[in-house]
């Protein structure tokens, strides 16, 4: 393999990541090891594979602040045959020192520009308010910027949060905690599990709670698990693509609740109803809710009779929770980063 397939490793491994980059910034850290400290050896991949998720998420929480959650399984397939294996890195730590660091900053020009698209696509929900806000526009602004749309499903699941839960604390829906009183007896017994865990003991039979949805928190792909959750027993899981049988099959046989709801881009409802009822599972699929419904529900949150309650905090949950998700790199000290590891003076790659 020559420098030219190296490359194309190089950038197939940018194009797949997700916004934040962790396994490119992991290759330009080994590779600046190599070349810098000259501790490693490109070819013995034990003296690097554990070490260099450190190096990364030094870099990782100093200019997006957060650190990869991802499995050490999922986190280690940036080693195998079909990404960036030792064999490739040999070759690129070669073109890395020649080159001065090109490699490496070749990697995080790609990085600033990946955050540069994303923050022209945030600016949305700046520069528009509740009369002005248009979801499939927003949608699109990620769709068609190819380095963001491996983020679109987290983009879903803010825009589904921000309404679903701007509608249920309008809604003010309490629910009500109790017991049967023919169980005091095993309530006294076990008074101090009762008290701890339900917030229930013989002298508070009952009481209420509001209604609430909770997002699974920022995680990736290759680890979720619930995508969203109510306390009244609702299990939701967004998908930005359309549904069919088999992600049906897979969503309903690795969620383990009694009711889910799914929202996706498109259903042909009868039909995966239909398939759903053939093999026992319609009576836990409470809802199949698609992006046309959620176009509606906007329009009525942000334009209709209860814009003034619901339109504001719509938009500052998705405000809030895309600063949570995409925290813009600070270009003032990555840019300072860049220069002091004289990268402006590397030879291009």
């Amino acid at each position: 393999m020559d420098i030219k397939e190296a490359k194309q490793k190089v950038d197939k491994i940018i194009k797949k990541a997700r916004v934040h980059l962790y396994k490119p910034i992991q290759i330009a850290e080994i590779l600046h090891r190599d070349r810098v400290s000259k501790d490693i050896d490109l070819a013995d991949l034990e003296t690097y594979r554990n070490s260099s998720k450190k190096w990364r998420d030094v870099i990782c929480q100093e200019f997006i602040g957060r650190i990869s959650t991802s499995s050490a399984k999922y986190q280690d397939n940036l080693f195998e045959k079909n990404a960036i294996p030792p064999e490739i890195l040999v070759i690129l730590g070669k073109e890395n020192r020649k080159t001065k660091g090109g490699v490496e900053a070749y990697i995080y020009r790609r990085f600033l520009e990946r955050f540069s698209q994303l923050s022209n696509a945030l600016d949305y929900t700046v520069l528009h308010d509740k009369s002005s806000f248009d979801l499939i526009e927003f949608i699109d602004s990620f769709r068609e910027e190819a380095g963001l749309k491996r983020s679109i499903d987290k983009i879903y699941e803010i825009i589904v949060f921000a309404l679903f839960s701007a509608v249920v604390d309008a809604l003010e829906v309490n629910i009500e905690i109790s017991y049967n009183p023919e169980k005091t007896p095993i309530l006294k017994e076990f008074e101090s599990f009762a008290k701890k865990v339900i917030s229930l003991h013989p002298n508070i039979p009952n009481f209420n709670i509001p209604a609430k949805i909770f997002r699974g928190g920022i995680t990736n792909a290759s680890d979720r698990g619930l995508d969203m959750w109510a306390n009244f027993g609702l299990a939701i899981q967004i998908k930005h693509l359309s549904l069919n049988e088999a992600m049906a099959s897979k969503i309903v046989g690795s969620v383990t609740a009694d009711r889910i709801v799914i929202v996706c881009k498109k259903a042909e409802k009868k039909v995966i109803l239909s398939l759903l009822n053939q093999i026992g599972w319609k009576s836990r699929i409470q809802a199949i809710i698609t992006e046309d419904e959620l176009v509606k529900w906007y329009e009525k949150a942000m334009t209709g009779i209860y814009s003034n309650l619901l339109g504001t905090q719509v938009l500052d949950t998705i405000t809030k929770e895309i600063e949570v998700e995409f925290p813009a790199t600070k270009s003032k000290e990555f840019n300072a980063f860049y220069n002091s590891r004289n990268y402006s003076s590397s030879l291009q790659f």
